[in-house]
C-alpha cells in the first residue's frame, strides 16, 4: 500500500540532508579549521584597501534606484527570453503584448532620466 506522499519521499530526503550538512559543514570547519587570528586578518577592509569613513555612513537613495532599475531590466530579460521563443505561436496577440510590457519599462525608464536618479553628480 502506497501514500499519496510517497513520490515525495526522495525530495524530503534530499531537503533533510541539505538542512543537515547546511548546519553541520559550517560547525565542523569552525572546530577543527586552523585558528591564527592577526591584527591584518580582524582589520575592516573596503575591496582590498583601508577602509575610509565610518561604517554606519549612509549611502545615497540614487545606489538603490540604479539596483532597482537593474532588477527590473533583469525581469524584463527574464520575460524576454521565453517570448522570443514561442514568438512565431503567440502571434500578433503575443507581440501587441510585449510591446506593452516594453513601453511600460520604457516610459518608466524615461520618467526616472527626466527626474536626475540616474545622474551621479546629483
Amino acid at each position: 500500500m502506497t501514500t499519496p506522499l510517497a513520490p515525495y519521499l526522495p525530495m524530503a530526503v534530499v531537503l533533510l540532508l541539505a538542512g543537515v550538512l547546511g548546519m553541520l559543514i559550517p560547525q565542523v570547519t569552525t572546530r577543527l579549521g586552523p585558528k591564527r587570528p592577526s591584527s591584518t586578518k580582524s582589520a575592516p577592509f573596503e575591496a582590498g584597501s583601508e577602509s575610509s569613513g565610518p561604517a554606519r555612513q549612509r549611502f545615497a537613495v540614487k545606489f538603490y534606484v540604479i539596483a532597482l532599475l537593474f532588477i527590473v531590466f533583469d525581469v524584463e530579460a527574464v520575460f524576454l527570453y521565453p517570448w522570443a521563443v514561442n514568438f512565431q505561436a503567440l502571434g500578433w496577440f503575443g507581440y501587441v503584448e510585449m510591446l506593452v510590457f516594453a513601453s511600460t519599462l520604457l516610459v518608466g525608464l524615461i520618467y526616472v532620466w527626466k527626474k536626475g536618479a540616474l545622474d551621479w553628480e546629483s
